[in-house]
């Protein structure tokens, strides 16, 4: 079907050419046949001369076809062809097709081409791990009996630590201290092997410390909070000289079996504004419970927190 059309379309833009050409073949058999001239010039007789051709006029050049396009017939329509089918002249003429874009250039092919081309990243160099935040002795991990200075050094960052001379009751010892010239932050830890800094034997928490032992238990908690701790009340000395008390027995509460097999102490002051026939009656030599109210009315708060095996 196509093939027909475009024949059509030939037929027409040459019935075009030939009505534009000026001069024919036909002006060139109309042209009348010149006689030759006779002269007389006695009983001779001059041979007939052989006629010459008449000269044709210089054909002109066709016309472009473009310039034509203007004088072309309208072309019938074919019978024999539906309306949709008909081809008109202008549509012999194929635009020309647009700009193709590059291909894996652009869209998901550009980026399959940079993800190609692109070097690989290098791995981020691994950063050692930061000490905990969150400040809070368990009796397992660097704070379980078979712990040691190294473990501590490899948690904390050996920059946290340091190894001296701390105090003892009738004297001095030697331990692990951690984060020593931070008051807040300050924890020791007493070796059983004090010569290779191993075997965990005994944890401070004392002074202006905000470590957290095992149970919830923290300086400045009252006798109450502790009671709260241990889900009933428990057993504790009197005060010494110094207004200290020291908790004697929790008495089968939570803060009796801890996990991890440790051993909690706690030591008890007394609150600085008590008077001191009310301390006075209440000597080292006895054992009282939390809940007996002489021992409430002086207001005592957790001082110092033993953490053994």
């Amino acid at each position: 079907m196509r093939k027909g059309r475009i024949g059509a379309a030939r037929v027409a833009l040459f019935v075009g050419f030939t009505l534009a050409v000026p001069g024919s073949v036909s002006a060139q058999q109309g042209a009348p046949e010149q006689p030759s001239i006779m002269v007389d010039e006695g009983p001779a007789v001059a041979p007939r001369q052989t006629p010459q051709p008449p000269q044709s006029p210089p054909q002109q050049p066709p016309a472009k076809p473009a310039r034509a396009r203007a004088q072309m017939p309208a072309l019938e329509p074919d019978p024999g062809l539906d309306a949709a089918d008909q081809l008109a002249p202008s549509q012999i003429v194929q635009p020309m097709p647009g700009a193709v874009s590059t291909p894996g250039r652009t869209g998901a092919g550009a980026a399959a081409v940079v993800a190609q081309t692109a070097p690989a990243a290098k791995p981020a160099a691994a950063k050692p791990s930061a000490p905990p935040t969150r400040l809070v002795v368990a009796c397992s991990g660097p704070f379980g009996r078979d712990s040691s200075h190294l473990k501590l050094a490899m948690t904390y960052e050996t920059k946290n630590l340091d190894f001296g001379e701390v105090e003892a009751s009738g004297g001095r010892a030697v331990a692990s201290i951690l984060y020593p010239k931070d008051p807040k932050r300050r924890l020791e830890v007493w070796w059983s092997n004090p010569t290779n800094r191993k075997d965990t034997y005994l944890i401070v928490i004392n002074g202006r410390s905000t470590w957290t032992g095992p149970g919830g238990l923290r300086l400045g908690l009252s006798l109450a909070e502790v009671e709260k701790l241990n889900g009933k009340p428990f057993k504790l000395s009197g005060f010494n000289k110094d207004g200290v008390a020291a908790v004697s027995s929790w008495d089968g509460g939570k803060l009796a079996a801890l996990d991890g097999n440790c051993k909690a102490g706690v030591s008890a002051r007394a609150d600085a504004k008590a008077a001191a026939d009310a301390l006075a009656a209440l000597p080292a030599d006895h054992e009282y419970t939390s809940a007996d109210p002489a021992m409430r009315a002086v207001n005592p708060a957790i001082s110092e927190i033993l953490i053994g095996y």
